[in-house]
């Protein structure tokens, strides 16, 4: 049995222990060791086992990870998506939806000190919803606003799926998260326009909200300037050379507990709980890590991503059809899982086909982030709808109609980013 067949068995083992529900890392963790160990020797295997769990597990530069997780943990339940939605509402909630923009903008804005699209959409939800419900909004505009809005959480920097992207491409943290501001903006400005243009169609979908004296209008902005300081002065100290990520992600989770403290939102029981949920997620994440490394040095010593290069090479697309091919599997994919499983499944197999086709990894990354973000809103597993129906009490179809015309918007701001690569790379490029 050749090498690329044994690799190719290897693949359909995983997926079948994926589907009767074994956990994935742990899936991959299994295929990986004794796939490696058929092609290379138990002896390999073994060191294989010995030597990857400890390299990222005690590498330093990794603590990114839980310090990320702890500050989007703490800055959760120290109400700070509270205070960015009272002021979103107050700018722009006398506009004809615009409480649907407010949402946007409020997940935006908590997406910059989060990292987690579910956390987003499930704390922005809570407090839009009920507002947009008292103004009479269209539900499905209510609820579609919020599930898409809650997805930024994985573009808008600081972003876990970036930090997992960049270990295992071995890719700079710093210029993943350089790379999906301006997108991530532009996103929250494809989403407010979208919002615009439904409610000029059909005024009665977004009535208009209460008009707020300018006073108050500039009242408001006192509720964000914890996010704008939390936020720059991660993303700040990361751009400047300040602080390495894992550094600008201690100050971060410090900065996040300072800002609780000081708003007198975080007391014992809360902390305590914020640090139960990061290591809960670590390990996960950890986990997943972990399996994905051992299972793509047995992909790597079957030479699978190579056959797959040019058995894609023959087909005579152009490099960019092959591209299209991939990202549409990626939405088709996140459908079905999070962009964590999606990313350590796959990018073992498909990142050298990226970088075979020339390619920029950082630029691919930000697309590979992008797409994932649609599967959160696409059925029949969109996992923001789940939580957003489950938060709202709306119906799940009701949900799954409100985000048509944002995963129309989605597409147009996909198409514009392949279309133009500079988007993602000019901030990084700045960088050196």
């Amino acid at each position: 049995m050749s090498e690329g067949t044994i690799g190719l068995l290897g693949l359909c083992v995983l997926l079948l222990l994926v589907f009767l529900r074994m956990p994935i890392g742990l899936a991959m963790l299994l295929v990986g060791f004794w796939g490696f160990a058929l092609l290379g020797g138990i002896g390999g295997a073994l060191n294989n086992l010995d030597a990857v769990p400890y390299r990222y597990v005690a590498d330093f530069t990794f603590a990114v990870i839980p310090l990320f997780l702890l500050m989007g943990s703490v800055a959760a339940k120290g109400g700070i998506s509270e205070d960015l939605y009272k002021a979103a509402y107050a700018w722009v909630g006398r506009l004809r939806g615009g409480l649907a923009m407010a949402t946007v903008w409020a997940t935006a804005g908590f997406a910059a000190i989060c990292g987690s699209s579910t956390a987003t959409a499930a704390g922005i939800g809570k407090i839009a919803y009920p507002e947009m419900k008292k103004f009479n909004y269209d539900a499905r505009l209510a609820t579609g606003s919020i599930a898409a809005g809650g997805t930024m959480g994985v573009l808008i920097p600081p972003s876990l799926g970036f930090v997992t992207y960049a270990i295992l491409t071995e890719q700079s943290i710093g210029k993943l998260f350089m790379a999906g501001i301006i997108p991530g903006i532009l996103e929250a400005v494809f989403y407010v326009v979208t919002i615009w243009i439904v409610c000029r169609l059909n005024p009665e979908l977004g009535p208009p909200g209460t008009r707020v004296p300018l006073g108050a209008k500039f009242a408001s902005l006192k509720g964000v300037w914890s996010m704008i300081v939390l936020f720059l002065l991660v993303m700040g100290g990361i751009y400047a050379g300040i602080f390495t990520p894992t550094e600008a992600a201690g100050v971060g989770a410090s900065g996040a507990i300072v800002v609780g403290l000081l708003k007198r939102r975080l007391d014992k029981a809360t902390f305590i709980e914020s640090l139960a949920d990061s290591c809960r997620s670590t390990a996960v994440i950890f986990l997943l890590i972990v399996g994905a490394m051992v299972f793509q040095r047995f992909i790597a010593i079957s030479n699978l991503p190579f056959r797959l290069a040019d058995l894609i090479a023959g087909l005579g697309l152009s490099r960019y059809a092959i591209l299209s091919l991939i990202l549409l599997f990626y939405i088709f994919a996140g459908c079905f899982m999070d962009i964590f499983s999606c990313l350590v499944l796959t990018i073992p197999i498909i990142y050298p086909t990226i970088l075979s086709l020339g390619f920029d990894p950082i630029w691919f990354g930000v697309l590979f982030v992008r797409v994932a973000e649609i599967g959160l809103i696409t059925p029949p597993i969109g996992m923001n709808c789940f939580v957003v129906a489950g938060t709202t009490g709306v119906p799940l179809g009701a949900v799954f109609r409100g985000i048509v015309p944002f995963f129309l918007a989605d597409l147009a701001h996909v198409a514009l980013l392949v279309a133009f690569p500079e988007i993602s790379l000019f901030l990084p490029n700045m960088m050196g």
